[in-house]
């Protein structure tokens, strides 16, 4: 597919999931009653300030598809398909392939904040997405621009909600 000087990439971390067991992660984890509601609302927020995707790609494990799925619910994107490189610990540089439009990943952290950290040229760690957080990056002229890191309770709080 060819690629304009133009794109529009949505990290999403996954919301609130049921906690570890015995220390370990596990993909069956699911998002807690919590994690759904607060997810949902987030979702909700983003689509009334106007945000869509083209694309939605997600982690296999629960929470991440159970995250995806609370967003085409809400009309953040028509499509999503499944990508084990959004795995924790994944290769998260191989997905973005030269793209056009707008793109949605929804995954883990510090995978998401480490990848936009490397497309933005900070040093790995220096952006963290909460549970339920969002990182908009724009491509214009082959360079990185870091749009918005919003933590869920400014989303929420932004609807008068919560």
């Amino acid at each position: 597919m060819p690629s304009s000087n133009s794109a529009e990439l949505v990290l999403l971390r996954h919301g609130i999931a049921e906690p570890r067991q015995a220390g370990r992660d596990h993909p069956d984890r699911a998002l807690t009653v919590a994690g759904r509601q607060r997810t949902r609302l987030v979702m909700a927020a983003l689509v009334n300030r106007g945000l869509r995707l083209d694309r939605l790609l997600t982690s296999p494990y629960r929470r991440a598809l159970q995250t995806a799925e609370l967003a085409l619910e809400a009309g953040l994107a028509s499509t999503l398909a499944l990508d084990e490189r959004l795995e924790p610990g994944g290769d998260l540089a191989t997905v973005l392939t030269p793209f056009d439009g707008a793109i949605g990943l929804v995954g883990h952290e510090p995978d998401l904040g480490d990848l936009a950290c490397g497309l933005l040229g900070c040093p790995q760690g220096a952006l963290v997405l909460k549970k339920a957080g969002v990182i908009q990056l724009r491509r214009s002229a082959g360079q990185w621009q870091l749009k918005a890191l919003l933590r869920p309770a400014l989303l929420i709080d932004d609807l008068g909600c919560c």
